[in-house]
């Protein structure tokens, strides 16, 4: 499964990635905002620290203006997938970038039916959102699986990219259903390394090699 980190502080996706954890990254205007810098500007540095997929989202709900802005967005790297919402306007514009050649990631998605949806219009992406679901009492992981049989059954090339994770249970079991991303807060990440076990096994291991008074080199 490719890990995205959905953020767009890029002191956080370096760190990352120089741990081989990245294999891209997802941005949204709240993302967007919460870094305080300019939209362009933020995007194009994260799509020169990464060099798999960089979601950049267009702000328009009609197709025409969306076109417009996906055409300047998908000219700042060659690695960006243009991200438009799960709607009759978005699909139409997936339909057009991707027949383009561009990369698209069809997000806010909620029904498996919406995810057959973008799957027929090409996306490269769709992004069910996971934790959304699980707030208003339904169990996000269902939908992912009804996707996963969904796309299995048809042979679609669209990639279910697992969103609105919000901790590694969710990682976990969207790796068990076999989604094909997930992108997920670089604190959410961080915390995939963490298990008491190794902390213990790690704080004995230094407390016996003390003892033996050596150094390596």
């Amino acid at each position: 499964m490719k890990f995205f980190v959905d953020t767009a502080d890029t002191a956080d996706i370096r760190e990352l990635a120089d741990a081989g954890l990245v294999d891209g990254v997802t941005t949204n205007p709240s993302l967007i905002h919460k870094a305080g810098r300019d939209f362009l500007e933020v995007v194009k540095e994260i799509a020169g620290i990464v060099s798999g997929p960089v979601s950049a989202e267009v702000v328009a709900t009609d197709h025409d203006e969306m076109m417009r802005e996906a055409e300047i967005v998908r000219k700042i790297a060659d690695n960006i997938a243009v991200k438009v919402p799960l709607t009759i306007d978005g699909l139409k514009t997936c339909r057009k970038l991707t027949d383009d050649g561009t990369m698209v990631n069809v997000t806010l998605c909620f029904s498996a039916n919406q995810a057959l949806l973008a799957a027929k219009a090409g996306a490269t992406f769709v992004s069910p959102f996971v934790g959304r679901h699980d707030d208003v009492g339904y169990p996000g992981m269902e939908l992912i699986a009804d996707i996963r049989q969904i796309y299995d059954n048809y042979q679609f090339d669209t990639e279910i990219l697992v969103a609105s994770v919000r901790n590694p249970i969710h990682v976990h079991e969207a790796a068990k259903l076999g989604a094909d991303v997930m992108t997920a807060p670089p604190s959410v990440i961080r915390q995939l390394v963490r298990h008491p076990l190794t902390d213990n096994g790690l704080t004995a291991f230094l407390a016996d090699w003390e003892k033996t008074g050596q150094k390596i080199g």
